[in-house]
């Protein structure tokens, strides 16, 4: 019998957990858990959920290459024109929602602060 996976969390390594906790609350997403070690002010890891999205981020070791970062995150809105408008309006900069064979209802592409790319899309 094959294992059976129940979920499935991406954890990024990130400069700053603070600001990547800034950057994905733009995207719906509330902390959930930190962890700030003694004598410390600032967390080195965040839990993030948004409806049935979940992602963890953890301080980095050493710097981030964002020219290494090869994996897409899909994030599915009901709405892809009026999320990339709220995002442009934050003062994000998403790219032109473009209609691909497989996603009829569009998406665009928007990297957080440490290069990983995020794909906003509307099934």
């Amino acid at each position: 019998m094959a294992a059976q996976t129940r979920s499935l969390v991406a954890f990024v390594h990130v400069a700053s957990v603070e600001r990547s906790i800034k950057f994905y609350a733009d995207l719906g997403f509330e902390v959930k858990n930190t962890v700030v070690p003694q004598g410390q002010s600032s967390p080195v890891w965040a839990w993030l959920e948004s409806e049935k999205a979940d992602l963890m981020v953890g301080l980095a070791d050493g710097p981030i290459d964002a020219s290494q970062q090869a994996i897409l995150f899909y994030l599915y809105f009901d709405n892809i024109k009026q999320t990339r408008d709220a995002l442009l309006a934050l003062g994000h900069a998403p790219g032109p929602i473009t209609y691909p064979f497989y996603m009829p209802g569009g998406e665009c592409r928007l990297e957080d602060p440490d290069g990983y790319v995020l794909m906003l899309a509307q099934i």
